[in-house]
């Protein structure tokens, strides 16, 4: 323990790859975490994530001179280390590629430390640089509800580590096995995310929402060529199908030639091939999981999972994992990705290195819903819509206020709901949302086309009330996080006719599946978000009115942003996306905007172009 210090505060930080993030602890709490791609409006924004930082610092009333620790997510030099390693191995190949990146490396990346410090320039303390799978393992098992439990790590790459899995128990965390770079899921799953014209790193849930169009006629390909996956999940990448180790794409010309050309170009029309490479790689990615799985809890002998890794948000295998009862219950970091790894690295820093004690009951987590960004009073949120002269209704009773919302869901009209603090992690949990009516056969396709601005054959994700889940989608377990993929009930679904099972593809994606059509994939499935009312108890509340007057315990629930923007984080970027989209009411606190009612919106002519397509 450190001595003479009465609070410990320790900052965490994920920075320079991808999902830039900070997160905040006091003796061990969690007190703030925030991506920067919020603040800066940039998606998946890499850079120091200052802004997180400043909100993370303000949130606890406290400046850097009061930190005690700061904890960066992995260690630079041994990353450093590893692509000189692998440029070296693939010369001169790869010369091109490595001044590409070399450049960023010599001038920022290699000197953290140094770039920390003259950061937060009043911090004197020690700084600790976990393992990136460390920071993955500590974001997964710590904040988990378990007091015991084995861990499993996947992602693209870390320094070396690409995949790992070990136990934690108590404030104990031991990892066990690893597989090493170039071997990687995560970048196999990228790999087929670039070919199918989707953005690395962003488009990869592109990819199994596109996957249940298509047929898997591509897996045993993959199995034959390209992946050697062994029975107990372990895996080489044959590497002469890749070109990111030393190229600047990820796939080589022997890949295309494999499935008969090249990656298809962004933006360019989906066509069948898309589709069946999609459902080929995400039933390998499955099949890895469970194979992992079965081997890990042979291994540790655990009962219960923690996951973490940017191949953990894969909520497709997650349900899968957990139905075929290789574990019996299974958590999963929130912001498994990158921008977990500040919290991971925070965590990791109070448990390993200080040795603070860790209390669990069980039962609850301590993520607390993954509420854990800025939030904002009615009274700031009132003096923003002055400022725009907004026409505005203020309700003074939230049991009425949910009332009017919810019979306008009821009616079929799309409400932007924005309340409380802000989400930790890619999904929108109730707090940053755009929701809809799942029983609406037409929801789907306008909360796409003219909401999202996306492509029309994305799902969208139910929140239904936990006590009710059994009643709707094979599962019995929790999802709070929406990380979870479980089939509609049979006695939801609806018969499709003789023409209707013969249609392929993307013609499917206008026929209702079942009494809630519009959260109802393709396949039957559905990303659940259970709401049990403890974390997040106002829109627990606004789900039970719109059940007491619908009789249905589900709504649809997305992300509140358009495509390629990151969520909306303050009220300004909540009405200015309301405004350019066709939203039909605006929820910002305690205040009600009816689009009808606003005067005349001025934006520029081509705004979209503010967003880089995902």
């Amino acid at each position: 323990m450190l001595q003479g210090v009465l609070i410990i505060y320790i900052l965490g930080i994920s920075a320079f790859y991808h999902d830039s993030a900070a997160a905040l602890l006091c003796d061990g709490k969690i007190v703030a975490a925030a991506q920067e791609e919020r603040f800066t409006r940039k998606k998946h924004d890499p850079e120091y994530p200052q802004n997180a930082i400043d909100f993370c610092l303000n949130k606890a009333g406290i400046k850097s001179s009061d930190i005690s620790l700061v904890a960066f997510y992995d260690k630079p030099w041994i990353k450093f280390e590893r692509l000189l390693e692998t440029y070296l191995m693939y010369s001169p190949k790869g010369i091109k590629s490595f001044f590409k990146v070399a450049p960023l490396w010599l001038k920022k990346k290699l000197w953290m430390r140094d770039h920390i410090y003259d950061c937060l320039e009043s911090f004197d303390g020690r700084m600790i640089f976990p393992e990136h799978h460390e920071s993955h393992a500590a974001s997964a098992f710590f904040p988990s509800p378990f007091k015991e439990a084995a861990i499993i790590t996947v992602d693209g790459v870390g320094e070396w580590t690409t995949t790992s899995f070990g136990v934690g128990s108590n404030n104990k965390l031991e990892l066990m096995y690893d597989i090493s770079f170039p071997h990687s899921l995560g970048l196999l799953y990228s790999a087929f995310t670039y070919y199918t014209g989707f953005k690395i790193n962003s488009g990869e849930y592109k990819v199994m929402g596109l996957a249940p169009y298509g047929e898997p006629i591509y897996v045993n390909k993959i199995l034959d060529n390209i992946i050697d996956l062994k029975a107990d999940g372990s895996f080489k990448l044959n590497m002469s199908y890749f070109n990111f180790c030393a190229g600047l794409t990820m796939t080589s010309e022997k890949f295309h030639n494999l499935f008969g050309g090249p990656p298809r170009q962004q933006e360019c029309q989906i066509t069948q091939k898309e589709m069946d490479l999609a459902r080929s790689i995400q039933e390998v990615i499955e099949e890895a999981m469970l194979r992992i799985g079965r081997h890990v809890a042979s291994e540790t002998n655990q009962r219960r999972l923690t996951l973490a890794g940017g191949v953990a948000l894969n909520c497709v295998a997650n349900g899968k994992l957990l139905r075929q009862g290789v574990f019996d219950e299974i958590w999963i970091q929130p912001a498994a990705g990158d921008a977990g790894g500040a919290l991971g690295a925070a965590l990791f820093t109070w448990h390993k290195i200080v040795g603070g004690e860790r209390k669990v009951d069980g039962s609850s987590d301590l993520q607390r819903g993954s509420y854990l960004g800025p939030e904002y009073t009615d009274k700031s949120i009132e003096r923003f819509l002055l400022s725009r002269k907004v026409l505005y209704k203020k309700w003074d009773n939230n049991d009425k206020m949910l009332d009017y919302v919810a019979k306008h869901i009821d009616e079929g009209k799309v409400i932007g709901w924005f309340q409380g603090a802000m989400e930790f992690g890619p999904r929108a949990l109730g707090a940053r949302s755009i929701l809809g009516d799942p029983r609406s056969n037409e929801m789907q396709s306008t909360m796409n086309l003219k909401i999202k601005f996306r492509e029309s054959f994305r799902p969208f994700a139910p929140s239904i009330l936990q006590e009710k889940v059994s009643e709707y989608f094979e599962f019995d377990s929790t999802s709070p996080y929406m990380l979870m993929v479980a089939p509609v009930k049979n006695v939801r679904r609806k018969k499709m006719t003789d023409a209707e099972e013969k249609l392929f593809g993307i013609e499917k994606i206008n026929i209702p599946r079942s009494d809630v059509p519009a959260i109802t994939h393709v396949d039957y499935s559905a990303r659940l978000q259970t709401v049990d009312g403890v974390a997040n108890p106002l829109f627990y509340d606004l789900i039970k009115k719109f059940e007491k007057r619908s009789g249905c315990p589900v709504i649809i629930n997305t992300s509140f942003n358009v495509r390629g923007e990151p969520i909306v984080q303050k009220p300004e970027e909540a009405y200015i996306c309301f405004m350019r989209t066709q939203m039909d009411y605006l929820v910002l606190g305690s205040f009600i905007l009816d689009k009808k009612e606003q005067p005349e919106y001025k934006d520029s002519n081509h705004w979209e172009k503010e967003f880089e397509l995902d």
